[in-house]
């Protein structure tokens, strides 16, 4: 009996030196080894790739009907100063998905606008701020306008799918433009609808001109030539005027 006992004792000694070497000698992860495991995949998560950033459209068109200012090509009044009318119904046309139109229906437009416009006591020759009063009492549109606006304000809303109006000196325009008669009007509105990078160049419905649909004018002359009707009330003071936009929102 005493035999067996110390038989016991003896393989209890080592069986419990061996659990004791285990824990000597066992791997650890120590304070520092976990420290580099935290800022190895810090590491590798600053290192791994990042999305690119969208490239930038070089070119953009919006493509509508064209409307004319006169459309019967007779210059006497309304006609002679319709241009206004004309590229807010371009815009309208274009949100209603209406692609094509009539000499017609083009001409009873602006005629049904100016109806309009008479009930406001408007004269031939409207400022963007009567412009404002027609696109959200007449055609129902939230509007915008921007003041001196830039190259890239404009690409940007074109971008967008939404066409800018611009009130411009005709004159300017003619530098460009020799479909007009007597070197271009003092005062003309126009529908800016794309833009060429590559061309550096604006794609516009030029309603005053027969040959206006998707015209290109360049960057900085339509950019020069954007003014408001002059507060003078005298178009001929047009490089006076406020270099200002208007934009029309569903």
């Amino acid at each position: 009996m005493e035999h067996m006992i110390k038989k016991f004792l003896i393989i209890s000694f080592i069986i419990l030196g061996i659990f004791r070497l285990f824990f000597l000698f066992s791997k650890r992860i120590t304070p520092p080894k976990i420290k580099y495991k935290i800022f190895t995949a810090t590491t590798e998560a600053s290192t791994a790739p990042q999305p690119k950033a969208e490239k930038q459209v070089n070119h953009y068109l919006i493509k509508t009907a064209f409307i004319q200012q006169s459309p019967e090509k007779n210059w006497d009044e309304p006609w002679q100063d319709a241009c206004e009318e004309a590229s807010l119904l371009t815009v309208d046309y274009f949100y209603k998905n209406i692609n094509s139109i009539t000499t017609e229906e083009n001409r009873d437009a602006i005629l049904k606008m100016i109806e309009f416009e008479n009930t406001q006591n408007f004269t031939n020759d409207m400022n963007i701020s009567q412009m404002v009063v027609v696109a959200q009492e007449y055609l129902n549109y939230q509007t915008k306008t921007i003041d001196n606006p830039t190259i890239d304000d404009i690409k940007k809303y074109i971008s967008k799918n939404i066409p800018v109006i611009i009130t411009a000196s005709g004159k300017i325009l003619y530098e460009e433009n020799k479909h007009f008669n007597s070197g271009g009007p003092y005062y003309h509105s126009l529908v800016v609808l794309g833009y060429d990078d590559t061309k550096q160049k604006f794609i516009v419905h030029d309603v005053g001109t027969k040959a206006g649909a998707y015209f290109k004018y360049s960057y900085d002359l339509l950019i020069n030539s954007i003014h408001d009707f002059p507060d003078s009330n005298n178009k001929e003071d047009i490089n006076n005027g406020e270099k200002r936009i208007l934009i029309l929102l569903k």
